[in-house]
């Protein structure tokens, strides 16, 4: 299939399967649920009765105080003492294979040129870094506010008008990820990068 340019004549060619597949909503589901898990710290750490310090001596006498017996100061009951369940540093990241991640992106990529979400340029660079040349291009292109760009060779000169806009994302192929995908309202794709999405994610 071809994807035409928006801002000028001619179009590109990409595969079918990257850019017409089917939208697989429980893959995509469980493709974006994996990557923000995986992007947590997990290191929360509280301790335990045994990892307290102290309490190695019995409060008082088991009999005779008119108190409730107690054994310990660090048992969970008492202000001072260590956590009943504690949390512990832990793993949350999620085993995706390569298969299913590169099916989601195709799902992804193919919903967007359905929608009309997916824009083709066939170039992202700017003559100045400043906002304003940023704003100018974006009006001329007719393009929404929530936009993320994705370029074959980021340019300078455009990811330095564009950063100081908010929900404006200018990234490279290589870091394209599905959350990023989902989170703008528009994807714009430049020439070189529809290529070489078009044969990373090519069956």
């Amino acid at each position: 299939m071809d994807i035409q340019f928006k801002n000028a004549s001619g179009s590109v060619a990409v595969e079918d399967s990257v850019f017409a597949a089917e939208f697989n909503e429980s893959l995509v589901h469980q493709i974006v649920v994996s990557y923000l898990a995986g992007g947590r710290s997990g290191t929360k750490a509280q301790k335990t009765r045994s990892e307290v310090s102290g309490g190695g001596v019995k409060p008082w006498k088991q009999k005779g105080t008119g108190r409730a017996r107690a054994g310990t100061i660090r048992s969970p009951l008492w202000r001072t003492g260590g956590i009943t369940f504690a949390a512990k540093p832990r793993d949350y990241s999620q085993k995706v294979n390569r298969k299913m991640y590169r099916g989601a992106l195709r799902a992804i990529f193919s919903e967007l040129n359905r929608q009309n979400r997916l824009v083709a340029l066939n170039s992202l660079a700017l003559a100045e870094a400043k906002t304003k040349k940023y704003l100018e291009f974006a009006a001329q292109n007719q393009l929404n506010e929530s936009v993320l760009f994705i370029a074959g060779e980021v340019d300078t000169n455009f990811y330095l008008a564009s950063r100081n806009v908010p929900k404006v994302t200018v990234i490279d192929v290589e870091s394209i990820n599905p959350v990023v995908l989902l989170r703008h309202e528009q994807v714009v794709v430049d020439e070189a990068a529809l290529k070489k999405i078009s044969e990373w994610l090519s069956i």
